[in-house]
Order: structure tokens, then C-alpha cells, then sequence
């Protein structure tokens, strides 16, 4: 993974110097809340509903385990002994104390952590593929890229401050497991008639009040014109991006104000000014930050090991974990760990600081030391030997980290909500605790099959409810938490905005709706292959209408 150079660990240490005097400045009231707060944005603190919360950078969701005990300790030290995982792969603390932020600040530096650009209106902490570099059908390591945009991006004096906030995500896999539809610029690694690797480039997708798809404007863009590209999208988005409306700001309104075509022409005007000048990317520099993601000291294995398979012939159990929470590797002998963060009636997304520790130890003994955080809110052990895959299980199962519910109804995703968050208008996470209370039995969960269903507690959808297979949205009714439910979304590489289906649902209500959406789908599927979100869109809205509101 990458290691930070000399540049790297100047500039950090030298922002939290500056940030100490800051806060010291509004702790003696030289500073208003705000004339403190583009300050504090931009370090990556806001004040929330109860108390001020940061949010921690982790770059396309890559750590290591010395950070991982870092983030536990903090939690410990600073926290209220936990921390929470969110859907663009970084952490957040939910009670930080403002004089002790520059504390926390300085021992993220010590490895190699920050909270830069984790707000405010510039260019957010590039995602991507919790796979990257192991998935099995991958053209190359997206990490390479996501790392060299973050170089470019990280304080880009020309996009410091944006019309509103950016966020960018790569992917190297024709399986989009980065939502880059879903991105202000989305990114995906393909190849050309030649055979050539290059990137398509997505621009205008999102979520918030206006959920919009992204659309292509370039099919094939040669990797040495990846920074430039970008470049000239941010300056047309910087020059006509909205300013005077802050719902209107964002890059996917201008796209669709311009239309697609004519933003694509601006673009590449823009891009004709900048192609094979310094922006250029030059091989041996890609070869330089290539060698950071350099694959580790793997060893001569085969597949399907006989351990492997007498122990999940042994228990079923342990066989129902394997089907829901391991993936493929594309090294023979290795496997792709899903370690869960939803057990049932948890809070989707939290990780107390011991099991923080136990994952980091878990990534010391079994997987090189490496973690990854997804965009569904969970872990992943990236390089996990088969043979080794029970004995991982079983301590994963002494930390409560082993329920096997990974892409299923009980892996919820779910946005902090009104519990904390002062843009809410309604409670998210009591509703995935009920919802996940209703699935709870495995074997049920793994009958319905593949499922996503994603909460948020407002209209700016940090819950993705938007994309989810079946989404919940909270709003405000004359004072009182309503739940809107829209079905058919989806964040993959056929990304889809879910539709609405009637009028909302109450607190109490939710859980019986989703049972009874649930029940449709399994009594008109064509088989159980079929998913949900396959039959949905083969099915239409009326079953699952009829059966939400013929009796009310």
C-alpha cells in the first residue's frame, strides 16, 4: 500500500500545527462558530446535532493494521469507545471533544492518516473497489490511479474551493463494486479494439434531492490523458457550475442544464488546451506508484483445499459464511474476506475499538496486514489462504464478526440519522436495528437471496436509499418520522434510481412493509436464481404496490 513520502509527511504535520492554532483561537472566542467553520470543514470536522464529529480520510478504503489499532485507540482515547464506517470507505468519530481534535489530528499523522478534504466544497477522498488488486476480473489495480488523482487533487489551488462538494471513484473490473455511476466523475477501466487499457469517464451521477445516473462522455480516454481529462472537467464544472444555489451546484445540474452532448464538447475544448502538456502522465511515473501496490509474497497454492473442504462438509454454518462472505481471488489457494459490521440489531457501519483491534490483529495473522473498507459499510481481508478460511472464521465468530449476511436483507446500509445528525429529519438507525430484528434468521436471509436495502434520514441520501434494491427515506410530517419507500435501485454496473411507491409509512409500519415486499418477491420470483431486483424490473411496481396498500 502506499507509503507516504517526505512531501507527504510535511504537509500533514504542518496542517495540524495550523489547525492547533485555530482551535486554540476559537476556544478563546477570537474566533465566532462562524468564522470557525470553513476552517473546521476543512479539516475534516463538523458540528453535528449533539456534539462535533470528524470525519478521518481512508483512501479507496485501503489500510493497514498499525492504522486500524490507531483508529481503535483514538476511539478509546477521544471516543466514546467506537467509531463508524461509511459509505465512501472513511470513519467517522461521533463525539470528539474540539479541544482535543488537534491531538487526534497529530496521532493520525503518525501513521499516515489525515482528515483533509473529507469536507467542504472541493474534491472528497477518491473511492474506490474494495477488490482492487485481488479480484479476479480486473484489467489493473485501480488503487494506482484512485492514488495518483489524490496527488493531483489534494489542495489543486485552482479547486480548493468548488461550486459544491466533489467526489470521484475508480474501478478496474467490468463488476462495478464502486458505484462510479453514482459519482460526480465515475471512472472505469476497460480495453480499446486494441487491446489497450484506458478508462471509460462517467461524469454528473449522484444522489441528494435530485438522484441522477451518470452519463459517458468519453468511451475510451489513454492512461497518460487521466489527469489532464480530469483537469478540464473540473475547470468547466469550476467556470459554470452553479454558485447562487446551493441545490443546484453540483456537477450532475450543470450536466443536465447543458445537456450531455454539449458538455462533452466543453470538455474536450477544454482537454485540447491540456493534452500532452505537464499534466501528462508520464509511464514511469504510473510505474513509480504501481510499485507501492505491488502484489505480496503469495505463496504456491492450490484451490479448494482438502481443509478447506472437510470443514465446510463438517458445518453448516461455516458453509453458509463461505457462500455469502467470501469472494473469489485471483491468486490460486487465496481467498477475499467479507468480515460483516451488521450483526443482527447492530448499528450497520459501527466497530467498537475491540473489534477494531481484533480485525487488526485478524489482517497481522491472516491477510499481509492489509484491510479495506466498503462502500457497504463492512471490512474486507484481502488476502486470505483457503486452508486458513475456518480457523479465520471461527475467532471472527468469538468477536461477533462472522454473521453471514454480506449482500443480503440483513446487510443494511444505513446513515447515521437524526440520532446525530442535524440535517435529519427522521431516525435511521432504530429502523435497520427493526428491520434486521425481522430478518434475523440466516437461513431465511440466504433463501430470499441477494438484497440490498439501504436507509438514509434525509433527502441527501448518505444512507444511498436511492440506489437501494428497496430504499427508505425519512422525512418530516408535521413533526412526526415518516418513511417513503422506493424499490428497483440498484449501484452496480447497471446502475438504476429506485421509484417511488406510495405514500409513506410510519416508524411502526416500516418493518410489516418490508416483510410484505419481501413475500412478493419470493411468491412471483420465476425461480430462486432471480433476484430481487431482477424480478422487480421484470414484475413493475402494481404486485408490490397492491401489496403495500390494498388493505390500508
Amino acid at each position: 500500500m502506499y507509503r507516504y513520502d517526505e512531501f507527504d509527511h510535511g504537509f500533514v504535520k504542518e496542517r495540524v500545527v495550523q489547525f492547533r492554532d485555530q482551535v486554540q483561537r476559537r476556544l478563546d472566542g477570537e474566533l465566532s462558530e462562524d468564522e470557525f467553520k470553513p476552517i473546521r470543514l476543512m479539516n475534516g470536522l463538523y458540528l453535528q446535532l449533539h456534539a462535533y464529529m470528524l470525519r478521518v480520510a481512508i483512501p479507496y478504503g485501503t489500510l493497514s493494521s498499525v492504522q486500524m489499532r490507531r483508529l481503535a485507540h483514538i476511539a478509546r482515547k477521544y471516543d466514546k469507545g467506537y467509531g463508524h464506517f461509511t459509505t465512501r470507505q472513511n470513519i467517522q468519530y461521533n463525539w470528539p471533544k474540539l479541544v482535543d481534535t488537534p491531538d487526534i489530528l497529530d496521532e493520525l499523522a503518525e501513521v499516515e492518516m489525515h482528515a483533509l478534504q473529507t469536507s467542504g466544497n472541493c474534491i472528497r477522498n477518491v473511492t474506490s473497489d474494495q477488490y482492487a488488486g485481488v479480484a479476479a476480473d480486473e484489467i489493473e489495480d485501480p488503487r494506482i490511479y484512485a492514488e495518483i488523482i489524490r496527488q493531483w487533487s489534494t489542495l489543486h489551488p485552482e479547486f480548493t474551493f468548488l461550486p459544491r462538494k466533489f467526489k470521484i471513484a475508480v474501478t478496474g473490473a467490468e463488476t462495478d463494486r464502486a458505484a462510479v455511476k453514482l459519482h460526480d466523475i465515475g471512472i472505469a477501466m476497460l480495453r480499446n479494439a486494441a487491446g489497450e487499457p484506458g478508462f471509460r469517464i462517467d461524469v454528473g451521477g449522484g444522489m441528494g434531492r435530485t438522484p441522477i445516473v451518470a452519463v459517458t462522455i468519453r468511451e475510451f480516454l489513454p492512461k497518460r490523458d487521466l489527469l489532464a481529462y480530469l483537469e478540464a472537467i473540473l475547470r468547466v464544472y469550476n467556470t459554470l457550475g452553479r454558485r447562487d444555489n446551493i441545490y443546484k451546484a453540483r456537477i450532475k445540474i450543470l450536466v443536465q442544464s447543458e445537456g450531455a452532448e454539449r458538455f462533452a464538447e466543453l470538455v474536450e475544448e477544454e482537454f485540447a488546451h491540456l493534452k500532452g502538456g505537464p499534466l501528462a502522465l508520464p509511464q514511469a511515473e504510473i510505474d513509480r506508484i504501481r510499485a507501492y501496490f505491488a502484489p505480496p509474497s503469495y505463496r504456491a497454492l492450490e484451490d479448494e483445499p482438502r481443509e478447506l473442504a472437510r470443514a465446510r462438509d463438517a458445518d453448516e454454518e461455516f458453509a453458509a459464511w463461505l457462500r455469502t462472505n467470501v469472494a473469489p481471488h485471483k491468486q490460486a489457494g487465496y481467498a477475499i474476506v467479507n468480515v460483516s459490521l451488521k450483526p443482527v440489531g447492530g448499528i450497520p457501519g459501527d466497530a467498537s475499538a475491540e473489534e477494531m483491534d481484533a480485525v487488526a490483529d485478524l489482517a497481522e495473522r491472516y491477510s499481509f496486514g492489509e484491510i479495506r473498507v466498503t462502500h457497504e459499510q463492512n471490512l474486507t481481508l484481502p488476502y486470505v489462504e483457503q486452508k486458513e478460511l475456518y480457523e479465520l472464521w471461527l475467532t471472527l465468530k468469538i468477536h461477533g464478526l462472522a454473521t453471514a449476511n454480506i449482500g443480503h436483507a440483513g446487510d443494511i446500509i444505513a446513515c447515521p440519522g437524526l440520532d446525530y445528525c442535524a440535517l435529519a429529519n427522521a431516525r435511521s438507525i432504530p429502523v435497520a436495528q427493526e428491520i434486521s430484528e425481522r430478518f434475523a434468521d440466516i437461513r431465511r436471509q440466504h433463501d430470499i437471496g441477494r438484497m440490498t436495502l439501504n436507509i438514509s434520514g434525509c433527502i441527501n441520501a448518505c444512507g444511498h436509499h436511492h440506489v437501494g434494491n428497496i430504499g427508505i427515506l425519512g422525512v418530516d410530517k408535521n413533526g412526526e418520522e415518516f418513511y417513503q419507500i422506493t424499490l428497483g435501485g440498484r449501484a452496480d454496473e447497471k446502475a438504476a434510481v429506485g421509484r417511488i411507491v406510495g405514500p409513506a409509512f410510519s416508524f411502526d409500519e416500516v418493518p410489516d412493509a418490508v416483510e410484505k415486499i419481501v413475500e412478493t418477491y419470493l411468491e412471483l420470483r420465476e425461480d430462486d436464481e432471480e433476484s430481487f431486483v431482477d424480478a422487480y424490473a421484470r414484475l413493475g411496481a402494481d404486485p408490490f404496490k397492491e401489496a403495500l396498500y390494498a388493505a390500508r
